[in-house]
């Protein structure tokens, strides 16, 4: 007979937990708080009132709470009003207790005196090993990082070697790979937890070695150990400094919460907007997307101003004015779609300085055949519309030089902030649709003036 499927569901649970935290039974609590995944422990413990979590603290251990602050780290913006809710001591003991990467992640959003109180208060060890991950560069190898993995030497059996890994994985990360160093330190082989098991008891860690390593500088980039993750697709990558000293690793799950950042990174700088703004406040929100905004508005007006420049040619020929916000808004179109794909091909980062060109000159090419396609398109809708082919032909010829040019800043913008070292997501589709406009409106207008003879 097939066991239950085990399901979750958070209002039952949270009436149950707090039956047993007004009853003040801790064994009811203890058995039932426990009894659920990690993960559903989180949602249960963020879905509480404030004086129902301090009576928490009181039932559960600091390492009963690290094991689900690991979830929880991942899962709230902000972790510092919990930490407050606690006992100095009690914080500390349970960012001790936690994996060093996840509770720097947890200190670097607190002040700095708050920081080294909890470090004052961990025992040595694990103070050690958190103060040497806060000291590097934020978005590198180093910060995301984790020193808790498994190491032997080479000059060792399997049978001692299974010895060395039963006796460090309840404290490490991941155990599916082990990595060999020398007396030094210094990385020099890996073998897999598969390799470990089906050789014999006897066989030399150095015979059954992979001596082919992929690893990272522990200064790099967090984006390109993403890349690199991805492109072998490892569980974990060894972090090394520039002697080969291995330093830590790096797993999967912390490759996953970075590409979500650089995902949330470039959909912000793509709509011009905080896409993960918290507060529900909104004077605060609109506080946060007022200066973006103001200078969109600014920049709009340089494209009424472009257009008051050309009254006298619109007086002679009112119908030009009909169409300007189609040519207008089809270019900025054009010109967000190729942004879109020129920043993804730049954080793709698989090919260097070549594949940005050619992606240019393919935005260019898409540029021109989509332009081509538009402009006939609606110089026949035009001509027959308003029957007059004239008008048509040069609202088709606008919008086919309009499109090609927005495609090119579309692909060239991002790639030149790039190439000077600024997000290239800050080039958003506000930026590129205001830019749009104006040349869309400057080459728009210009053709309608060499045509205007034969339109009246």
């Amino acid at each position: 007979m097939l066991e239950p499927q085990y399901e979750f569901e958070l209002d039952e649970a949270l009436a149950k937990i707090r039956e047993s935290l007004q009853g003040e039974d801790i064994e009811r609590f203890r058995s039932d708080f426990l009894d659920y995944h990690l993960y559903d422990q989180a949602q249960i413990y963020l879905a509480l009132a404030p004086e129902e979590r301090i009576t928490m603290y009181h039932y559960l251990s600091a390492n009963e709470m690290a094991d689900m602050f690991e979830i929880i780290e991942e899962d709230v913006e902000s972790v510092e009003a919990y930490l407050l809710e606690m006992n100095n001591q009690y914080a500390a003991d349970m960012l001790a207790n936690m994996y060093a990467d996840n509770a720097v992640d947890m200190l670097k959003q607190l002040k700095d005196e708050r920081i080294w109180l909890y470090l004052r208060l961990m025992p040595m060890e694990a103070a050690r090993e958190i103060r040497a991950l806060l000291n590097y560069e934020d978005e590198t190898a180093g910060a995301i990082m984790t020193p808790e993995f498994v190491s032997i030497v080479a000059n060792q059996t399997v049978r001692s070697a299974m010895a060395i890994l039963k006796s460090k994985a309840p404290d490490a990360e991941t155990i599916y790979y082990i990595y060999v160093v020398n007396v030094d330190n210094v990385l020099v082989g890996v073998i897999s937890l598969r390799d470990l098991i089906v050789n014999d008891e006897d066989m030399m860690i150095s015979d059954i070695m992979s001596e082919r390593i992929v690893s990272v500088n522990v200064k790099e980039g967090q984006e390109d150990v993403a890349h690199k993750i991805r492109d072998y697709d490892f569980l974990a990558v060894p972090v090394v400094d520039e002697n080969n000293v291995l330093l830590g690793i790096i797993t999967v799950d912390d490759i996953i919460d970075v590409i979500d950042e650089e995902a949330v990174s470039d959909f912000s700088g793509l709509a011009g907007v905080d896409v993960e703004e918290q507060s529900e406040n909104p004077f605060v929100a609109a506080s946060k997307r007022l200066p973006w905004l103001i200078t969109l508005l600014f920049l709009g007006m340089g494209t009424s101003t472009l257009i008051s420049q050309y009254e006298g040619l619109i007086s002679e020929a009112s119908i030009l004015s009909v169409f300007v916000t189609l040519i207008t808004g089809t270019s900025g179109n054009a010109g967000t779609q190729s942004l879109a794909v020129a920043v993804r091909k730049i954080g793709m980062q698989d090919d260097e300085e070549k594949n940005l060109f050619r992606t240019i000159l393919s935005e260019l090419a898409t540029g021109l055949i989509s332009g081509l396609v538009t402009g006939v398109t609606i110089a026949l809708v035009i001509g027959v519309w308003k029957q007059n082919f004239i008008l048509g032909g040069i609202i088709g010829i606008s919008m086919l030089v309009a499109i090609t040019v927005a495609n090119l800043a579309g692909s060239l913008i991002p790639v030149l902030m790039d190439r000077l070292g600024f997000d290239p997501a800050v080039a958003s589709g506000p930026f590129i649709s205001t830019f749009s406009d104006l040349t869309s409106v400057l080459i728009y207008f210009n053709i309608a003036k060499h045509f205007i003879s034969t339109l009246m």
